[in-house]
């Protein structure tokens, strides 16, 4: 892999912590001349690894401000570099003259996620856990907060690095069938290598259904609200946002565009979009606005059907559930059961068979149960020690290796082998483009950017 533009053979300094004033500031410095900077800042090279109280003085000699002083050398430090931290006063001006007097001294402003990228590049951390640091620090949740710690320290690389490493097996056994094509036995109809092929499908499956809790935690779930005119969409919308997002009227139709609304529960991210009824309808405006909310259900986490709970009745929800798109996860919303008299709260599996939830968006009555559904489809209740942070290109690389070892196995049946092991190394690169083993520049510069600087 190629290094950035700028190189990592420079030395780089940034102000780690938040801009504002508090108790504690830290700048931190990377690099080969940060120990000469440390000496001249604090008169000597501190031991390493251990805070020693110090004075932090200018090239002049002038003090800027006292605190402790930590030095990590290479290649025992976050980056695998020579680096030092000095932790002064929070003060803005006072981290300013810190941060002068590490650029006057030979180092030059970070850019953002500059840190982590050469732990990255030095093999401190595979993308995936760098990725990962950004996410602990980002985290809004508990839950995410322990999903992303996990990612940090390994856990979504080692189940990644599993499957490459079975992956290559796989690749080992069907080149040596191709090498050695003289040989009476055809490995290629190994009973043992089709179950290893099983195996590795199955594998990966669960890891994507994982990876996709993960990225629920990080990304946030997109959920729809559909259903009838007048069922109470706008209201329910409203109610989960505890604003007026969206116009509520009995006249039918009132929704024609949709709305969107950003909530979070607990701290999770939740996506919400208010649809337009779905009916058939001879005005165009309404017509487009049905078209739209067909479109953006396909690309939903989560649907919640709302209905009228006091006017349609189990066979006309069946009806509306066949009008929509193949292959969604659906929730049954039974609305406006002040008027219907159903008791609120959640049925795991109701009368159409899927979950159901009963509330009344007016009064506010089983609101708390949708929460904690939705909050249950998003991971949160099975967020521990084996929950790990991920992010959407991470999905989408599973995805295609999922693809190919689907195609490589349906070539390995035809006794294809040539074509099967190709499968198998696409699937590979698209594995090792989570860990960063296959990583184009760009790749990295997009990542990367979306850090902070200091980080």
């Amino acid at each position: 892999m190629n290094l950035p533009a700028h190189g990592a053979r420079d030395t780089i300094a940034a102000v780690a912590t938040p801009p504002g004033r508090g108790g504690v500031g830290i700048v931190r410095v990377s690099g080969p001349a940060a120990p000469e900077i440390a000496r001249t800042l604090l008169g000597h090279l501190p031991q390493p690894r251990f805070a020693t109280f110090a004075t932090f003085k200018n090239a002049g000699g002038e003090p800027i401000d006292q605190g402790l002083a930590l030095y990590f050398p290479a290649p025992h430090s976050f980056t695998g570099e020579h680096v030092l931290e000095l932790h002064g006063h929070g003060g803005p001006v006072v981290m300013d003259l810190l941060l002068k007097c590490a650029l006057s001294l030979g180092a030059r402003l970070a850019q953002p996620g500059e840190f982590s990228e050469r732990a990255f590049l030095n093999g401190k951390l595979d993308l995936a856990q760098a990725e990962a640091v950004a996410d602990l620090i980002e985290s809004a949740s508990e839950a995410s907060a322990r999903a992303a710690l996990n990612s940090l320290q390994g856990a979504f690389s080692r189940r990644v690095q599993a499957l490459t490493e079975a992956l290559i097996r796989l690749r080992m056994h069907i080149e040596a069938a191709i090498d050695f094509p003289e040989e009476e036995i055809d490995f290629l109809a190994d009973v043992a290598l089709q179950e290893s092929f099983r195996s590795l499908e199955a594998s990966l499956a669960t890891l994507l259904v994982e990876a996709h809790k993960g990225s629920l935690l990080h990304d946030g779930m997109t959920v729809v609200l559909a259903g009838r005119p007048n069922a109470g969409k706008s209201s329910l919308l409203n109610a989960l946002a505890q604003r007026d997002s969206a116009i509520v009227h009995e006249r039918p139709g009132t929704t024609r565009d949709i709305v969107r609304e950003q909530i979070a529960i607990d701290g999770l991210p939740l996506h919400v979009l208010d649809t337009a009824g779905l009916r058939a309808s001879q005005d165009a405006i309404e017509s487009e606005g049905v078209r739209r909310a067909h479109a953006a259900m396909a690309r939903a986490d989560r649907v919640l059907l709302v209905v009228d709970d006091a006017a349609e009745n189990t066979n006309a929800i069946h009806i509306l559930l066949k009008e929509l798109p193949t292959g969604l996860s659906v929730t049954v919303v039974r609305n406006k059961i002040d008027v219907s008299g159903r008791p609120p709260g959640l049925i795991a599996a109701g009368e159409t068979g899927l979950p159901e939830v009963a509330v009344s968006a007016r009064t506010g009555a089983g609101l708390d149960a949708l929460r904690q559904h939705l909050k249950k489809c998003m991971g949160y209740e099975t967020a521990g020690q084996g929950a790990f942070s991920a992010r959407r290109r991470h999905l989408e690389a599973l995805e295609r290796a999922q693809q190919q070892l689907a195609s490589g196995a349906r070539q390995l049946r035809a006794r294809r082998g040539e074509l099967a092991a190709e499968e198998l190394r696409q699937a590979q690169h698209a594995l090792g483009e989570i860990t960063g083993e296959f990583t184009s520049d760009d790749l990295l510069g997009r990542i990367f950017s979306s850090f902070c600087i200091g980080k």
